[in-house]
C-alpha cells in the first residue's frame, strides 16, 4: 500500500483554504421558521498536510449560535476523501463520509437513524457555498434545508 502524499486533501481543497464571511440561509424545518444567519467559515491545513480542518459558526439574529468542526482527509486505501464532522447541537460524531469530487464541487451524504444529509461545496467566482438537503426518516425525498454563501475576509 502506498502512503498518500502531504497535501494530497489540501490539493482538493485549495480554493476552499483561508477565512469566510457571508450568510446562511436556514428553511423552515421542524427546527424552526426560515431564518437568515450572520456565518464565519475557515478552512485551515492541519497535520503536516493529511487533513484539512472545517470551522463553521453562525450567529442568528436572538444571538443564539450554531458551530460546526469537520475534518477531511485522504483514505489511503481507497484514494477517496473522507469526512468527519461534529456540531454543537451534541449528537456524537458518526463514521467519516465519503465525498465525490468532480467538476469542482465537493459532494457528500451523512447517513443516520435520523435520515441522511446531502452536502455539497463549491467555489465559483470568489463565492463559498455549502448547501445541505435533508431526507428524513421514510422519505424518498431532499428537502432544502442550509445555504450558506461567502467571500473571503
Amino acid at each position: 500500500m502506498d502512503a498518500p502524499q502531504p497535501g494530497t486533501v489540501h490539493a482538493v481543497l485549495e480554493d476552499f483554504l483561508g477565512h469566510w464571511r457571508g450568510t446562511t440561509r436556514l428553511a423552515a424545518s421542524a427546527w424552526g421558521p426560515e431564518r437568515t444567519a450572520s456565518a464565519e467559515v475557515s478552512y485551515t491545513r492541519a497535520a503536516g498536510g493529511y487533513a484539512v480542518v472545517q470551522s463553521y459558526r453562525h450567529t442568528e439574529a436572538d444571538g443564539t449560535h450554531f458551530e460546526g468542526h469537520g475534518v477531511f482527509t485522504v483514505d489511503p486505501d481507497h484514494d477517496d476523501v473522507l469526512w468527519y464532522y461534529v456540531d454543537s447541537l451534541g449528537q456524537p460524531p458518526e463514521a467519516p463520509a465519503r465525498c465525490t469530487w468532480q467538476d469542482g464541487v465537493l459532494r457528500v451524504e451523512r447517513h443516520s437513524d435520523r435520515g441522511t444529509a446531502r452536502h455539497t461545496f463549491r467555489v465559483h467566482d470568489g463565492v463559498l457555498t455549502h448547501t445541505a438537503e435533508l431526507r428524513l426518516g421514510a422519505s424518498s425525498d431532499y428537502a432544502p434545508f442550509m445555504r450558506l454563501e461567502c467571500r473571503r475576509a
